[in-house]
């Protein structure tokens, strides 16, 4: 999705739990839900 907007050298960085004392982290837990961190460029 980041290519077809325009972005190269797209980079996906690791698993974050995000959730951690959040009110949904039990729900976050039952479908393994984690953060990622993107690292892309727009060329020009």
């Amino acid at each position: 999705m980041m290519e077809e907007a325009g972005f190269v050298d797209v980079q996906v960085g690791p698993p974050v739990d995000t959730f951690a004392e959040a009110g949904g982290e039990g729900n976050a837990r039952a479908f393994a839900v984690f953060g990622y961190a993107f690292l892309a460029r727009k060329p020009g």
